[in-house]
Parts: structure tokens; sequence; C-alpha cells
């Protein structure tokens, strides 16, 4: 009988560190940083990922893709969110640190131009979205709006979204020394609501009722337009990780995005899953 007791103990005692092997190789902390556009994504994973994984703590900021890739490099978080690639100073600094660094894509986006919702323009080609941002167009009558000045609202350069907007619409010219610079795309959005004269550019996925979305080259942002290829000013989100530095929480919650129930969450999110 004492024996029995004993052997029972012991089985107890394995079971019970064994449990709590499991629980301390589950538990931890993930550190992200970056862009604002992978932003609500990303909450909407965490929301989700807690109740799957209680014990993992993950903290998101909306610091801007350049702020998060430095965050990256410096060791100050484990994923940084970015709405562009990395430039090549970056991947060489990387390089010259010994760091092994990952590239993910988690989902696509588009950017879209947005206006106040009195101003009547429709639709602006990219040129004219050039012309607007270099100076070159100055008054709304000029695309057929009212004769009134066109406030430029724009991201700042630490935003991937304005890196994007810069090559691929930009050209790499430079925008207006005037243009109001916000360090957020809710500053866009809420800039422009705010000023009928108003011109800025935003992720898909920050577009709501209290700005207007413009077409461009007569082509609507949504979802079908995204996925198909078919609206002009697209690109990929990415996660960027250290390997020599990738935990197993870190891992875990990017591998719950990239699966069946995380891009439910980037359509939820207003995004384009990659599938």
């Amino acid at each position: 009988m004492f024996l029995r007791k004993k052997i029972f103990s012991l089985i107890a005692l394995i079971a019970f560190a064994f449990s709590g092997a499991l629980l301390a190789a589950e538990s931890g902390k993930v550190v992200i940083k970056g862009s604002t556009t992978v932003l609500p994504i990303t909450m909407k994973a965490i929301e989700a990922y807690k109740i799957i994984k209680p014990a993992v703590s993950v903290s998101v900021e909306g610091s801007g893709s350049g702020n998060g890739i430095k965050s990256l490099l410096e060791g100050t978080c484990d994923i940084a969110n970015s709405s562009r690639e990395m430039k090549k100073e970056e991947l060489e600094k990387a390089k010259s640190s010994g760091l092994k660094i990952k590239e993910i894509v988690v989902a696509y986006d588009m950017i879209v131009p947005i206006v106040h919702p009195s101003n009547k323009v429709k639709n602006l080609t990219k040129d004219q979205l050039k012309g607007i941002y270099d100076g070159s167009i100055t008054n709304w009558k000029q695309v057929g709006g009212d004769d009134m000045n066109i406030v430029v609202v724009s991201r700042d350069s630490s935003s991937g979204t304005y890196e994007y907007w810069h090559e691929d619409v930009m050209k790499k010219t430079d925008i207006r020394k005037d243009s109001l610079m916000q360090a957020s795309n809710g500053a866009v959005v809420n800039t422009v609501a705010n000023n009928k004269k108003a011109i800025g550019y935003i992720g898909f996925g920050y577009l709501d009722k209290s700005i207007k979305a413009l077409d461009v080259n007569g082509v609507k942002a949504t979802l079908a337009n995204g996925k198909s290829g078919k609206y002009p000013i697209s690109r990929k989100l990415y996660m960027y990780v250290n390997e020599n530095n990738y935990s197993a929480e870190a891992k875990g919650f990017v591998n719950y995005i990239l699966g069946k129930d995380g891009q439910k969450l980037v359509s939820e999110a207003g995004f384009i899953p990659l599938k």
C-alpha cells in the first residue's frame, strides 16, 4: 500500500513537472513594432491569439515601417511590421551585425487617395496624383473640382506607405515642401476629414465614412479589384524577423497569421489575404 502511494506520488510529480515544462515552452513575450498599415491585422490577431495561447503575451506598437525595422536591427523587438521591403542599406547593416533576416509576406494592400466627402472629384489618374503631389497641379478645378487650392497631406518619410507612394506614384520625384506630413494612417484620415481642400493617401484598411476614396485610373479600390490586380496602387505587407533570435513564441504568432484563421482576420481588417 505504501509502495503504491509512492508510485502514484511519483507519477503525479512527473506529470506536474511535464505540464510545467510545456507551459514554460509556450509562455513568454513577443514584441512587435513598425508599420501602422499592418497594425489593424496585428491587433486582430493578438486578440484572437491570446484566447488560443493565453500564456503568450504579444504587444504591438505602430511606429512606422522604418522605425520597426530599426528596432529589429537593434534587437528591441521580435517582429518588425513593414509596408515596404527592407532597403539595401538596412539589409547591409543587418548582415554586418551578423543578423539573419527573414522576410514574410502576410497580406496584400492597396494605397487609396482620399478627399473630404464634399469634394466632387471622383477619379484621378496616377499622373494627376503625381502632379498634385509634386506641385504642378495646385487647384482642384484643374482636375474637375471646385475652384479652391489643394492642400496636400502625406505620410512622413519613416513610413512604408510614403516609400511606396514616392516610388510608385511619384517616380521618386519630391513631394511639395508645404505638404502636411503625418505620422500614421489615422492622422491622415483625421486631417483630410477636417479639411475640404485636402487630399491624402492611406492603406485600404483605414477607409471609413469620414472621408471619400477616389478611384485611380477609373478603378475603384475594392477587395475584388485588389485580388485581381486591377487596382493600380497595390503592394505586399511584411513581417520581418531575425532568425538568429526567432523565438518559438514569435514563430507561433507569425504562423497563426499565415494560417487559415489568421488570413480570415486579414480580410476582416480590410486587407487582401494571401489566397
